[in-house]
């Protein structure tokens, strides 16, 4: 593993343990050169999967944009980091498995929503408000009178 701080091409690993959600390892390491420690995740990944954007665009599934979209849409919300990564593994899981190698973007986005439904309402409108590219307030209103509705009993 290459060094984040030199770029050297060896390191140690110091210690390993499974991660809290058990889908990943955890690893401490430390660079043979500078001594620098830093932590790697290790995960299983069933296959190669490309992403088919608009305009039949392809790009290899990058696992860490997803995250990161995750991330922006429960900023300054109660859910804990854990629950953000078990709702992206839960997502990689389904597409590894589904059998293609191939998957709509929009594919992606909809299983997003649909995990952020149920995890987070506000985070759900914020990610829907990008996604569906919600360009006035009526649409917002729409949306989340859609969201009021669907949650009373």
């Amino acid at each position: 593993m290459r060094c984040p701080f030199c770029g050297h091409e060896d390191s140690q690993v110091k210690d390993s343990r499974p991660s809290e959600d058990g889908a990943s390892i955890r690893r401490r390491r430390q660079c043979e050169d500078c001594g620098a420690r830093f932590t790697t995740f290790e995960r299983v990944q069933l296959r190669e999967l490309t992403v088919v954007k608009s305009e039949n665009r392809r790009e290899p599934f990058d696992r860490s944009k997803l995250e990161r979209s995750v991330a922006i849409a429960v900023r300054k919300r109660p859910v804990p980091h854990e629950r953000i990564d078990r709702l992206v593994s839960s997502i990689q899981r389904q597409l590894e498995v589904s059998g293609d190698s191939e998957v709509a973007s929009a594919t992606i986005g909809e299983m997003v929503m649909n995990g952020l439904k149920a995890l987070d309402p506000v985070a759900y409108i914020r990610f829907a408000s990008v996604y569906k590219d919600f360009r006035e307030a009526r649409d917002f209103e729409q949306f989340a009178g859609s969201v009021a509705e669907a949650g009373k009993p």
